[in-house]
């Protein structure tokens, strides 16, 4: 439900004065405006929705000017001024305007969340076939040329002598206990 409350600053129309009395009576503001009013508010609220009525209020406002003035000169009045003083809305639209974007909210978390699932497995996918393109490759090197794993000892016993002789700590390491087996038989072959 929405609440308006509007500011109308009217006066009749004084080349008419003499026929509204007749037809309308002293009272003629509280007889007319009210209804008028009323009935012009519903048929311009109609035209909007909710977040229109919030966002595009200067123009709501204008047509209801507009329309209000038109519907005033068939009861000889003359409307100086029609502006919104106040637009709310009922605590349970309110609560249910509320509710429903926390519900967007979750949905499109959700939706982040498959999709951020959805991109971790692809990545995982692709990490596993280069693991095993690589494993495979590796399997094949080792197949073609022998001497690839004797690269591969000499290659670590230079990473971690590397990482030895930078350390603070002075350790003293002969082949074997490099486990890289550098004096065996099958590594000179």
């Amino acid at each position: 439900m929405v609440n308006i409350s509007l500011r109308v600053l009217s006066r009749p129309n004084a080349l008419e004065l003499p026929s509204m009395y007749q037809r309308l009576g002293l009272d003629y503001e509280e007889r007319v405006l009210p209804s008028i009013v009323n009935e012009v508010l519903k048929s311009v609220v109609a035209k909007f929705n909710a977040s229109q009525l919030i966002t595009q209020r200067a123009q709501v406002s204008l047509l209801i000017r507009r329309e209000l003035t038109e519907r005033a000169k068939d009861f000889s009045l003359i409307l100086d001024d029609v502006a919104i003083t106040e637009l709310s809305f009922s605590r349970e639209y309110t609560a249910a305007v509320e509710a429903k974007q926390v519900a967007q909210q979750e949905a499109q978390r959700a939706q982040f969340l498959v999709e951020k699932a959805k991109q971790e497995q692809r990545q995982k996918i692709v990490q596993a076939e280069g693991e095993a393109e690589a494993a495979k490759m590796l399997g094949e090197a080792l197949g073609k040329n022998p001497g690839y794993i004797k690269l591969r000892k000499i290659r670590a016993a230079q990473n971690i002598s590397k990482t030895i002789a930078t350390s603070q700590n002075r350790i003293y390491l002969t082949a074997d206990n490099l486990v890289l087996n550098l004096q065996d038989e099958s590594f000179t072959r």
